[in-house]
């Protein structure tokens, strides 16, 4: 029922925001002298603010069309060079790209929101990077002869794209990843792959959350298994090609992030409002395209939710040593050849200080040599990989990362 209730609202929002935004569009016409008293124009923003956050959304586009290098601006071609049930790989290269720039697999997060809120982190890399990503499908859309996917598959997954990609390839996993990436490379350290990755970069990644515990953490941890089994798992409806599925809804994770910090989301609101009243149609734009990216959620699959609930910030399975892939005990001992860097925010509220960097101690068969750490000051959890804190201080760090380790051509076993 809880699905069912959800899109019953959201037929009534929808049309709750088109009359709302037909209020505006009357309060606004030039023909109309309602617009130009008093009340006029603060009614129309107001409305104009409900009927954007009332507006359905679906799944955003990247549109990286040009890049900045060189003091130039480069065409940028994206195309989808893997196509999976659960999730794409697709590819981003700018022209005038030289031939040994690095191959970069950008992992996004399978955690309700999709991959186009790294599309700052991905327009910042292709600059020197031929740049790969994860593009997660929505799990509402994935149609049950398809099957299950949980943490087994999605590591399974990362090493196929890395075999796709080819030898000498770098990755870059942004925050939930950090623990499949981590196991993937471990499992491709153990038997010599030749797609192994040159480099890890983890940035804001719940490797262990023991570490400086955050609300999401304690969430986690106050509840047993069950309870989130038979309370936020719920059941596709019929209009959707992945009916019958079993999901953890996006719209319960967006209500989890927007109730951590509702009054900042609040006053950005209203800050819209005080913009749009006083014709700051730029800054008002400004944050419609954050919550446009912001609010555009996407399903789970239950088993890969609960697993990683129950794994990650339950038993804390891979610090532990107990994390199994397949039935094959991980071992991050066996990491010795893919260099490591793990990047945290000062600020971070949702990965706390220490939880990312844990992943340093953990390789133990890894020279100090190939590890890195980095503290983004004033930086919080999505700024360390978007936002001007990220493109000028925090890219450039990885960049030279890359660069420093990227010398080193991995072999496979003989």
């Amino acid at each position: 029922m809880l699905y069912h209730a959800y899109e019953l609202q959201r037929a009534w929002l929808n049309g709750a925001s088109t009359w709302a935004s037909m209020g505006a569009e009357m309060l606004t016409n030039p023909y109309l002298p309602m617009g130009y008293t008093g009340l006029g124009p603060a009614a129309a923003s107001a409305l104009e603010v409900f009927a954007h956050a009332a507006a359905p959304r679906g799944k955003p586009a990247f549109g990286i069309e040009t890049v900045e290098a060189g003091g130039k601006s480069w065409p940028v071609e994206e195309a989808t060079v893997v196509n999976k049930p659960f999730g794409d790989l697709k590819r981003f290269v700018r022209e005038g790209l030289p031939d040994d720039a690095p191959k970069l697999l950008i992992v996004a997060p399978m955690s309700g929101h999709y991959a186009t809120l790294l599309r700052g982190t991905v327009q910042r890399m292709v600059e020197s990077c031929e740049v790969y990503i994860t593009d997660w499908a929505d799990a509402k859309t994935v149609p049950l002869s398809d099957g299950r996917f949980d943490l087994d598959d999605y590591i399974d997954y990362l090493i196929g794209f890395l075999e796709h990609i080819g030898p000498d390839a770098h990755v870059m996993a942004v925050c939930q990843p950090s623990v499949p990436a981590l196991a993937a490379t471990a499992l491709m350290n153990a038997e010599k792959h030749p797609c192994r990755p040159v480099t890890l970069t983890m940035m804001g990644g719940p490797i262990d959350t023991r570490e400086s515990p955050t609300t999401v953490n304690d969430v986690a941890m106050d509840r047993p298994i069950e309870w989130f089994r038979h309370t936020v798992i719920a059941t596709v409806p019929m209009q959707h090609g992945g009916a019958g599925r079993k999901v953890y809804p996006g719209f319960l994770q967006l209500a989890g992030f927007m109730s951590m910090n509702l009054g900042q989301h609040l006053q950005s609101h209203f800050e819209m409002f005080k913009h749009l009243t006083a014709g700051d149609d730029d800054s008002a734009q400004a944050t419609k395209d954050f919550y446009d990216e912001y609010r555009s959620v996407c399903d789970m699959t239950a088993e890969f939710y609960l697993q990683t609930v129950e794994e990650v910030f339950q038993k804390h399975s891979l610090t532990n040593g107990t994390f199994v892939h397949r039935g094959e005990a991980i071992d991050l001992g066996a990491i010795r050849d893919t260099a490591i860097l793990a990047i945290e925010g000062e600020r971070d509220d949702i990965s706390g200080i220490g939880q990312t960097k844990a992943a340093l101690k953990l390789a133990t068969g890894l020279a100090e040599s190939k590890k890195q750490y980095l503290l983004a000051k004033d930086a919080g959890h999505y700024g360390i990989f978007n936002g001007s804190k990220w493109r000028d201080r925090i890219a450039p760090a990885v960049e030279e990362f890359l660069a420093k380790h990227g010398k080193v051509k991995l072999k496979a076993a003989a």
